[in-house]
């Protein structure tokens, strides 16, 4: 089963490209997440354990924690990351992330592609889990990206000194 879903970002590639790309740094960028540690480094690839926590009750900040294991990289001339899920119940689950320039500043797409043995697995695990963990990631690079943008935008305030 494939499944894109992607959000516009107000910022230029180049920015949510420079966050999203340092996998390590996730647990402390986004509140969702608990875990983002290297378990091994192959050169350009990285194999990291991930946690993080699908809202179960949002209101009471209640989540469901979820565990995997990626290899991961990032292809800078082309801004994507990459992600081969090799262990947890998402097994074989094979992720791009597209960072591209739009009219709005960038666009971002997360395609999942998961063909588990079980028939209706891939469905469950989308809905229940991938898009609810994914939406929430995107919405939090996106905010992360445009305060950045627009701090960088901003010109310097000088102030005289008294006389």
């Amino acid at each position: 089963m494939r499944s894109t879903i992607g959000i516009d970002v107000a910022a230029p590639p180049e920015v949510v490209y420079r966050l999203a790309r340092d996998v390590t740094r996730w647990a402390a960028l986004l509140p969702h997440y608990t875990r983002s540690a290297v378990v091994r480094d192959e050169g350009d690839v990285l194999v990291c354990d991930f946690v993080a926590r699908r809202p179960f009750i949002p209101v009471l900040g209640l989540g469901i924690p979820v565990t995997w294991r990626s290899r991961t990289w990032h292809e800078p001339a082309t801004r994507r990351l990459r992600f081969v899920h090799v262990a947890g119940a998402t097994k074989g689950m094979d992720v791009t992330w597209t960072i591209e320039a739009s009219r709005s500043g960038t666009r971002v797409d997360i395609d999942h592609d998961f063909r588990p043995g079980f028939p209706g697995f891939a469905a469950f695990v989308d809905a229940a889990f991938t898009r609810p963990i994914a939406g929430r990631t995107l919405a939090t690079f996106k905010a992360l990206a445009e305060a950045l943008a627009a701090d960088t935008s901003e010109p310097a305030v000088t102030t005289n000194p008294p006389a």
